[in-house]
């Protein structure tokens, strides 16, 4: 259990989504009873929010809400939860995740069970967190650093559709591994296993493992098999076939192109995610619902 010293919360909504629009004026009004201060971003539509509410929220920058708030509560899906683990950047802010999307694997609280959540949290920090691994992937061409993101689920390195396979040469804290020659490569997190990992073959891993797993897709000599390694370690993945379309994709929501020679360079971050954890959270029967197993 954790005290809480709750005095200013931040909100990021899922876009277009009415009924998420709506649970802000509700959530303003709950936390204003007691004296917290409820504030946005430029992400969320302000006039949107106004006008179908007449609610009034204070907007700030994201580097603001992130460095400023005690808490995030995200009114969304998956997607705007992964969205605001790496908004969040090197911040721990706690978040909880109201479920406006389908799956739910990480916005766990229905709405009906926000404002209780909050009563635990508020009236004396009880609640318990689930600090999720994430991975900081960078992009070098020759010595020069092209991109630094955080990522929640993966990092993806991927051919187009009419690109042949392509090789991808692999070293792990600076030893060779392989050099995959298949459709792609994907370094998962536990929490992304059940995403693009699973599709691809890999395996799920409970979340609070210290591993990552490294998947080749659709590999071109069969016996490549998924390789599950430690989290502290350093991965190194250089593109070695020219003249393909291929890209490295982050939490599949931040794309950038890729030449022959880049290097993607794949560490665990300084810093986890940390998720606001329903009462008695059972991982397997979150799997059983999601993955509909023995349906």
């Amino acid at each position: 259990m954790i005290e809480s010293a709750i005095r200013r919360v931040g909100v990021l909504v899922k876009p277009h989504q009415p009924e998420a629009v709506k649970t802000i004026c509700l959530l303003m009004e709950w936390l204003a009873a007691r004296g917290i201060t409820l504030v946005t971003t430029p992400r969320v539509e302000r006039a949107e929010v106004e006008a179908q509410t007449g609610c009034v929220v204070k907007v700030v920058g994201d580097d603001e809400l992130a460095a400023s708030v005690d808490l995030v509560v995200v009114l969304g899906g998956d997607g705007t939860m992964i969205a605001t683990a790496r908004m969040l950047g090197d911040y721990a802010v706690p978040v909880l995740g109201i479920n406006f999307g389908t799956l739910g694997y990480l916005a766990e609280f229905r709405v009906e069970e926000m404002i209780p959540a909050l009563e635990g949290i508020v009236g004396g920090g009880h609640y318990c967190l689930d600090r999720r691994v994430m991975l900081t992937a960078e992009i070098y061409r020759g010595g020069e650093q092209l991109l630094c993101n955080r990522v929640l689920n993966d990092v993806v390195i991927s051919k187009s559709a009419l690109a042949r396979i392509i090789e991808i040469e692999t070293h792990l804290n600076g030893l060779f591994v392989n050099t995959f020659r298949a459709d792609g490569l994907i370094v998962s997190t536990p929490t992304g296993s059940t995403a693009y990992n699973l599709s691809a073959g890999g395996p799920v891993i409970y979340p609070s493992m210290n591993a990552v797993v490294i998947t080749p897709i659709c590999p071109h000599t069969l016996s490549n098999r998924p390789l599950v390694v430690p989290d502290d370690a350093e991965i190194v993945a250089t593109l070695k076939t020219p003249r393909e379309e291929v890209a490295v994709t982050l939490d599949g929501q931040v794309g950038f192109p890729l030449e022959a020679g880049d290097r993607v360079v794949i560490r665990r971050s300084r810093t986890t995610f940390n998720l606001v954890q329903p009462a008695n959270r059972n991982y397997f029967e979150v799997l059983r619902g999601k993955l509909r197993w023995g349906k």
